[in-house]
């Protein structure tokens, strides 16, 4: 699981490192003067955005009750403040790079260019990519264990560690979907659900980074180690979603977790003699190589592809030499148990 290396710093940065939502950009005063008069006429010097002509709730402000924006617009709550905010940075970008000045962050964001609808299309795309990668993995994994290697009389695989496996790939496609959704637009709800999914995930890593390195195959011990562990994950899922979301404390929670799985699984690759433990090293130290992306954070090349999307994509690669290394312990832990049973 050492690609947790990777996952756990992808999942480290989407759920923990957060933006804070003052920048120096939107405390430009040309910016917010222009936000301002925007959101009193909808109109941004030639362009005007309908939007502004209805309420958060879709209702028309110049018409009658029933007159309300179709619901497939309003699901990207693109509404006026976000079209006004977006066109007045655009044409304050312009100028600051008429006179030779760099980009700035808005409200905690560096300012990407909409396409197709999309706020960060490419770190969309590329989440979508790395959703395909563990679904191809999984896929391979499960066709692996049911219909190349040997069964148990009961038509189940020998693994143990299989019904495990299966929830890493569910909770990992999951995370990755709504990365994907985030990127493609940032509002309370896809941030809880991104959070979320992203603090599950890291807690689960944990929990079966201790189950595989210290070969824990009884259930009873196994239950004991997933308890608290479970416990801790859903009381902190819980205090984001309903009490408060407290990105500096989320970001301790899965920074201690993070490190805490690291650790095994470097200590279990020194210590094993797995055939494919070369396969985990190759994953922590492209998993740690990849974070200098996080660490030198620049602005988006042509408003598209900045720092954090490029790390996406160098967790495709690595997201398949993991999956490489799970069907490899598949086969391994398999050998071994026949090789014990004959």
């Amino acid at each position: 699981m050492a690609d947790r290396y990777w996952i756990i710093f992808f999942l480290v940065y989407s759920c923990l490192v957060r933006a804070l939502d003052a920048s120096a950009g939107d405390a430009d005063p040309l910016y917010r003067d222009c936000v301002g008069q925007c959101e009193k006429t909808g109109c941004v010097g030639d362009r005007c955005f309908p939007h502004c002509k209805f309420s958060s709730d879709g209702s028309y402000l110049d018409g009658p009750w029933y007159m309300q924006e179709p619901l497939y617009l309003r699901w990207k709550q693109w509404d006026c403040q976000s079209d006004c905010r977006y066109h007045c940075m655009l044409d304050r970008e312009k100028e600051r790079a008429e006179l030779g000045h760099g980009p700035f962050k808005y409200h905690g964001k560096w300012p990407f260019r909409r396409l197709f609808g999309f706020q960060e299309p490419v770190s969309v795309a590329l989440s979508a990519l790395n959703l395909a990668m563990h679904f191809h993995g999984w896929l391979s994994f499960f066709i692996l264990l049911y219909y190349k290697l040997p069964l148990k009389p009961d038509k189940r695989p020998y693994y143990e560690y299989t019904g495990l496996w299966h929830i890493y790939g569910l909770l990992s496609m999951n995370s990755w979907f709504w990365s994907a959704v985030f990127h493609s637009r940032d509002v309370d709800l896809t941030e809880k659900l991104d959070y979320s999914s992203a603090v599950a995930l890291i807690g689960y890593s944990l929990l079966l980074a201790i189950v595989r390195s210290f070969s824990v195959r009884d259930e009873a011990a196994r239950v004991m180690v997933a308890a608290p562990l479970v416990a801790f994950s859903t009381t902190h899922i819980l205090y984001l979603n309903n009490y408060k979301m407290d990105y500096g404390w989320n970001m301790k929670v899965c920074v201690v977790m993070a490190v805490a799985q690291l650790l095994v699984w470097a200590i279990w690759a020194g210590v094993t003699r797995h055939p494919s433990r070369w396969k985990l090293w190759v994953v922590v130290v492209g998993g740690g190589l990849a974070m200098l992306l996080e660490i030198y954070d620049f602005p988006p090349y042509e408003g598209l592809v900045d720092a954090h999307a490029l790390w996406h994509a160098t967790t495709i690669p690595l997201t398949y030499i993991w999956w490489s290394f799970i069907k490899d312990d598949a086969e391994y832990r398999t050998s071994s148990l026949l090789k014990k049973v004959k």
